[in-house]
């Protein structure tokens, strides 16, 4: 792919001759820390800089010694898919004390260490940013003790610091995602669909606490996930009267005969007269029912008046009004353990080498920043103004502003929380508007995990909306055969948790059958269309633009959400399914990996899927650290075929015994995956032995993830909104009649905002023939995967180096946030 003129740092540029860097991880831990110390270590090593590991995190700056040690490549090898972190953390009373700090900056300049990576919540950036303030001080200090020499206040004289925030509860402001959060939701997710199991067979009422105890995202973004009947976190305690408008909407489930109902509590929810509500307490309040009720109680929730609510409370009160069969779960740390997910291990490594850079760049005068995550886009944001934003939130709940506090989480967090709302609370009939617009929804291409969740959401926002809505089954094939019914609330109730495509899909596109589906359109009067899909589906969109010239029945508005594993529309960074194509790639990369452990060397060849489209082999690639990924977007030969075996045969003579190296299915006809199997278990003769894996379909199985889920939900929920708005602006003289280029649209992520783009002006962006964009923002994740590997190669930049403020750093549109 033709790269774009941007502004490169090249290997020989990348200088951190002289410097010296230590990474620490700080406060609780969290699954992702291993890859952002491994990212921080390997980078700093490829420029050229000394890296050192700061064991026990603060403790071991201040205690020094065996405790600061200078890092190799080796080093931080085979520690990936490790969870947790594996040069420790812990809390350290001493470093907030002058005295200790005094300690620490000794121990860090006898090494000649004035760069310092942090990886840690807001306690610890923000006694990091403390020492950095007082560091010239404290070297004058030492000097007056004979400490050290007088010279070194001014070899040494600034201490330059950058902190990835790392926590399981997403608290800080000024990003979308910390590491650690997906990978806590996927822990929370897989214990919610293995409890719904259970309690289905039992029709039993479920509570379940989750951490954050002074933010609820966890609590709230599970519930999305999971389609929950009720969520209490901290930032919204419910309003008086709360218990009965709960007990109502568990009895209402129950009587339309749903099995599955959820409640999601924060840990230390209170009410609004600062009442705690625990799990008990939902147990207790009964009636005769028997069905299942989950409940998911955010860890820190309260109610309007700060009083915690717990799940015991929340047991309690469902068992004494309604007289469910309830169980209280209380997830605990299982949420801060496991393997880190791809995402978790793609934002870790993205950040860590962010971080490096922004550590070569800094002078004396530049302040402190985080590196963080907005869309898709890292950027740098200033250290105290998180902090002090971060702090706001909660001066804001101590207060009991409530809303404000909402809206000092951000635009994603609000966003969640209307989303919830919306589908999980259906209002009366007589509250809900009437359109008279009917609305279809259907699925096109091959499955994808979290079309179900995209379905779901679909249908409850336009009935919300007052339209009626009709699901097609098979895609076009079965849009023009008549397959098209009513769907109802509680049909799509626990669609979100569901793989592959439920309503059925097909790759079948609608140009040889345009006057049929015109006659099924007219038949069940259908005024707009919502199609989830791949790339099948852009295609289908666009024979139905042209369609429109000689049927009517078309002149409606219509919009594509994407859909595939395969990342590859045009228009769209990503798409649902890819996030849960990409765990399940990594976590089979994981399992071969460790199956050479403790056996001679040994290659893995394992191939993706993904068409002509890289993303799959790439990002799996960076997450699962490959030493090499084949894609059709970067051409190669077999110089460097040859290059690649004989890189991989000097890391086999270190420590490292196992390597990796993924192909994308249609990379190359000639080099095919047993070609490239035979190549390297010839070439690797008397040093490597060679092992190859087709994945196969089991990328597009399997549960969709907390990621594809919750995006899904929200994209759909936004698509559908778009919808009812076309059409009041398009019903004229008593019909719908849309026939403008804005009228048939993708909605689709770019950058940091959720867009709506007319799909005939994504035909000059797209490779019909290889069913691809023709630029992809993943190719510049290449080089970060390569430099990791330790190979030499130029690094586009282009995105670093600016230093945004936090009130800016959020646009307008940015419930399109990666993270959910």
């Amino acid at each position: 792919m033709a790269q774009t003129d941007t502004k490169k740092i090249f290997f020989e540029n990348l200088s951190g001759a002289g410097k010296a860097i230590a990474v620490l991880t700080s406060g609780g831990d969290a699954q992702g820390m291993n890859a952002a110390v491994r990212a921080v270590v390997r980078m700093g090593l490829y420029v050229g800089a000394k890296v050192y590991f700061i064991r026990e995190g603060y403790q071991g700056m201040v205690d020094g010694g065996e405790n600061i040690k200078e890092a190799t490549w080796e080093s931080v090898s085979s520690m990936l898919q490790v969870g947790g972190t594996v040069i420790g953390s812990a809390r350290c009373k001493e470093f907030r004390t002058h005295e200790g700090r005094l300690k620490a900056a000794f121990n860090l300049v006898k090494l000649g260490i004035t760069n310092l990576c942090v990886i840690g919540g807001d306690g610890s950036l923000t006694g990091a940013n403390l020492f950095r303030e007082e560091w010239s001080g404290l070297l004058t200090e030492l000097v007056e003790q004979g400490s050290l020499e007088p010279q070194s206040v001014q070899t040494y004289s600034a201490l330059h610091i950058v902190g990835m925030v790392g926590s399981i509860d997403n608290d800080f402001c000024g990003t979308d995602m910390t590491i650690g959060t997906d990978s806590a939701l996927h822990r929370i997710i897989e214990v919610v669909d293995a409890i719904m199991t259970t309690a289905q067979s039992h029709q039993r009422t479920f509570v379940l606490e989750v951490m954050g105890r002074h933010c609820g995202y966890l609590a709230l973004v599970s519930a999305l996930a999971c389609g929950a009947d009720w969520v209490l976190i901290p930032e919204m305690p419910p309003d008086d009267g709360w218990e009965e408008k709960m007990c109502e909407k568990l009895s209402a489930t129950r009587s339309r005969g749903t099995r599955l109902n959820i409640i999601i509590v924060a840990e230390g929810a209170i009410d609004r007269h600062g009442k705690a509500i625990t799990s008990s307490y939902v147990k207790d309040n009964r009636a005769e029912m028997k069905r299942l009720n989950i409940i998911i109680v955010a860890e820190g929730a309260i109610d309007g008046n700060n009083k915690p609510i717990t799940t015991d409370s929340i047991k309690d009160l469902v068992v004494k009004r309604l007289g469910f069969d309830t169980r209280v779960t209380i997830l605990g740390h299982v949420q801060r353990g496991g393997t880190p997910s791809a995402f978790d291990r793609i934002l870790a490594s993205r950040m860590g080498v962010e971080a490096v850079l922004a550590l070569l760049e800094t002078t004396a005068n530049t302040p402190a920043c985080v590196v963080s995550l907005c869309g898709n886009q890292s950027v740098r944001l200033p250290l105290l103004e998180c902090v002090q934003m971060t702090q706001e939130v909660q001066k804001a709940m101590d207060e009991k502003k409530f809303e404000e506090a909402v809206k000092l989480r951000g635009r994603s967090f609000q966003n969640n929380l209307k989303t919830y709302k919306l589908l999980a609370h259906r209002k009366p009939e007589s509250e809900l508007p009437h359109s008279n617009f009917n609305v279809a929804v259907l699925n096109v291409g091959a499955p994808a995990a979290g079309m179900n969740a995209a379905v779901r959401s679909a249908v409850r926002v336009g009935i919300s909306e007052g339209h009626k809505m009709f699901a097609v089954s098979d895609g076009f094939e079965g849009f023009y055969k008549g397959q098209i019914k009513e769907i109802k609330w509680a049909d799509v109730g626990g669609w979100t948790g569901q793989g592959g495509s439920l309503l059925g899909t097909k790759r079948t596109l609608p140009a040889k059958h345009v006057g049929k589906i015109a006659e099924q359109m007219r038949t069940h009067n259908i005024n707009a269309l919502l199609v989830i899909g791949g790339f099948e589906a852009i295609l289908s969109l666009l024979e139905l633009l042209t369609a429109r010239g000689k049927y009517e029945e078309f002149c409606v508005p219509m919009v594509m959400v994407p859909a595939t594993v395969s990342n590859n529309v045009p228009g769209s960074d990503l798409s649902i399914g890819a996030d849960t194509a990409l765990n399940a790639i990594t976590t089979t990369c994981d399992r071969i990996k460790q199956s050479a452990s403790g056996t001679k060397r040994r290659v893995f060849i394992i191939e993706t899927m993904g068409g002509y489209c890289g993303y799959l082999a790439t990002v799996a690639g960076l997450a699962a650290g490959a030493d090499a990924a084949y894609i059709y977007e970067e051409p190669f030969d077999i110089r460097d075929l040859q290059a690649n075996v004989e890189h991989l045969t000097e890391k086999m003579k270190t420590s490292i015994q196992r390597g990796l190296v993924l192909r994308n299915e249609n990379c190359n006809d000639n080099y095919t995956t047993d070609f490239i199997y035979q190549l390297y278990t010839e070439e690797g003769k008397g040093v490597f032995d060679c092992r190859k894996n087709v994945l196969g379909h089991m990328q597009q199985g399997g549960a969709p993830s907390p990621f594809d889920r919750n995006f899904g939900t929200k994209i759909s929920a936004k698509a559908m909104q778009w919808v009812s708005k076309k059409l009041l602006e398009t019903f004229r003289q008593g019909r719908v009649f849309a026939n403008s280029e804005d009228s048939c649209c993708l909605l689709g992520m770019r950058r940091r905002a959720l867009i709506f783009q007319p799909v005939v002006q994504l035909k000059e962006r797209t490779d019909f023939v290889h069913r691809i964009p023709k630029e992809q923002w993943w190719l510049k994740l290449r080089p970060l995967m390569k430099i990791l590997a330790k190979y030499k190669t130029s690094y586009d930049v282009s995105d670093s180096g600016q230093l945004e403020h936090v009130v800016h750093s959020i646009p307008r549109d940015s419930d399109a946030s990666v993270a959910m």
